[in-house]
């Protein structure tokens, strides 16, 4: 695979002008283009001369497109899950590999979970360490994430990935002071709720089930990752929250590989604290009750 870590790439100055998908995906790969089809504001499939087929995307903010190369180079690096190569990239556009989707299937599902834990027990430095070469300050989604290390996982999550998406729902009038409270409450009591102490895992990071492709295979793959150190189970959990095909058999992959912890179950809202928050951040109430309704969940438990 591409190691984006390596490339001349990494740190170009801007380009001067806009440019097309079809005129970046020329740039960045050296090859002629045959065909371009637009599938968002920031995204485009670009045929290349040849049959080969890449995904062409803008950056959401500053210092994304290195956190996100960073990442699929670090995800790639453990051998385990199948995540898509990249060609090229620079401060504004990342050029990967297009997956030629299908549906999942039950061994494909099997073998993903397997994957998946071969990847979570590849380990990190820290909570919250960056991939190598990866930024501080990188995204999750559109919304500004930092990766700052910790040793102690409940404080680094309470601080570093609950904490600031609170305030910023507060602040924006999303939850209301009082009700941010019971939040808080969670992170007071995070060393009793976390469960057992797990070494700091290799995460993908924003783990909901539209950042996984099954292929015409009916094999996973991995993209948009948010990709630090963290806990195996925030992953897992983020599987959870939205769905995922094949859910169980993954689970049971998982299983085979690494076992989880006693209570994992009860744990499951806890983790997905910090995915809603960041969801209320982005799209407003709904979410926050959600999250509102998982941290009291937490305190039950």
């Amino acid at each position: 695979m591409y190691d984006s870590r390596h490339s001349d790439q990494s740190s170009p100055s801007r380009p001067s002008r806009v440019e097309s998908p079809g005129v970046v995906a020329a740039r960045l790969t050296g090859r002629s283009v045959a065909g371009v089809r637009p599938l968002s504001a920031a995204l485009a499939e670009v045929a290349l001369d040849g049959g080969q087929s890449v995904i062409v995307k803008r950056a959401s903010g500053p210092g994304a497109v290195a956190a996100e190369a960073a990442g699929l180079a670090w995800l790639a690096d453990a051998g385990s899950v199948r995540v898509p190569a990249v060609h090229g990239y620079d401060a504004d556009w990342l050029v990967l590999d297009r997956v030629p989707t299908g549906r999942a299937s039950a061994a494909g599902a099997m073998r993903f979970g397997r994957a998946l834990a071969a990847l979570h027990a590849s380990g990190a430095e820290a909570f919250g360490a960056p991939p190598p070469g990866g930024p501080v300050d990188a995204w999750i989604g559109s919304a500004p994430m930092r990766n700052v290390t910790g040793g102690d996982w409940p404080a680094w999550y309470a601080e570093q990935r609950v904490a600031p998406y609170l305030r910023r729902a507060v602040d924006a009038g999303t939850l209301q002071p009082g009700e941010a409270r019971v939040v808080e409450r969670v992170c007071e009591r995070l060393p009793r709720l976390a469960g057992p102490a797990d070494p700091a895992a290799r995460l993908h990071g924003d783990l909901w089930s539209g950042n996984v492709l099954w292929d015409s295979d009916g094999e996973a793959w991995l993209i948009d990752p948010a990709a630090h150190g963290g806990h195996r189970e925030t992953d897992l959990a983020m599987l959870h929250l939205f769905g995922c095909p094949q859910l169980d058999r993954i689970l049971d992959g998982y299983a085979e590989v690494a076992p989880l912890a006693a209570g994992h179950r009860e744990r499951i809202g806890l983790h997905q604290l910090f995915p809603l928050l960041v969801h209320a951040v982005l799209f407003g109430r709904g979410y926050a009750e959600q999250a509102l309704a998982a941290a009291e969940s937490a305190l039950r438990e």
